[in-house]
């Protein structure tokens, strides 16, 4: 039985001072849950998010990270500096790093390798545009980014790869993907990898949905029989919906 694991992106929100204060307001929200609760939280709020979540079931990820180990790269963060301080996840390739900051599949690729060995616990997201699906390629792009991403790893690699269907048109715009068309998809990514590395490990892999997640819609989302639950944005901004999201199943 694959665990469901529910995961907040704050993207570019909230001060440490703001991260804390979410976190003690949270944790009795969810401390009953038996889903896996992450919030992937900007840089500044890692240390501080880490230990106020001591003792808790939170896990604090990033939103990102560098596949060099160190170097001249400005302004970037590298695995091993995440590792250091107690990080247990990371968000790779999403869409709005893929668009603004010239992420590509290969990128996401070393990305994932790298994460994948230091331990850290990899997001990776896929998904399509509005006009992709539009033109009938939906398909095509996620289970291309599927494999692309995956590319060199071996099965026990891919079962420690969690992965987010996120269709760019409907992140922050209130859109949500019907139930059957989320899982439909997922379905796809399921089949990708299984032709790749087999029906064990396709059964394995946690496939997140993601894309106006919110608590009147999270329910009929993750019971649907391949979504494992959900990388959640704006609503994982406000500490009591994003603990009903969590508790969906309570």
């Amino acid at each position: 039985m694959r665990k469901k694991v529910i995961a907040g992106n704050w993207k570019m929100n909230k001060l440490p001072n703001e991260a804390m204060e979410f976190i003690a307001e949270l944790t009795p929200l969810v401390k009953d849950t038996e889903n896996e609760v992450v919030i992937c939280v900007p840089y500044t709020d890692l240390f501080y998010s880490l230990m106020h979540a001591q003792g808790t079931n939170i896990k604090i990820g990033a939103q990102n990270m560098h596949y060099e180990e160190k170097g001249a790269f400005t302004g970037e963060v590298s695995g091993e500096m995440l590792k250091s301080i107690g990080v247990e996840y990371v968000i790779i390739g999403h869409s709005e790093r893929r668009a603004y900051y010239g992420e590509t599949d290969e990128t996401v690729n070393k990305k994932l390798k790298k994460a994948l060995a230091l331990e850290l616990k990899p997001i990776v997201c896929v998904g399509e545009s509005l006009e992709e699906r539009e033109a009938g390629k939906a398909k095509e792009i996620v289970t291309t980014q599927t494999k692309l991403a995956l590319e060199g790893l071996n099965n026990n690699e891919v079962e420690k790869t969690i992965i987010a269907y996120e269709p760019i048109w409907a992140i922050g715009t209130g859109k949500t993907a019907t139930k059957e068309d989320a899982n439909e998809t997922i379905k796809w990514i399921r089949e990708e990898i299984e032709k790749i590395y087999g029906k064990e490990v396709a059964d394995s892999v946690i496939i997140q949905y993601g894309g106006s997640v919110k608590s009147g819609n999270a329910k009929e989302l993750f019971e649907m029989s391949d979504i494992d639950g959900g990388l959640v944005g704006g609503a994982s901004l406000d500490s009591t919906e994003f603990a009903k999201i969590v508790n969906y199943n309570v």
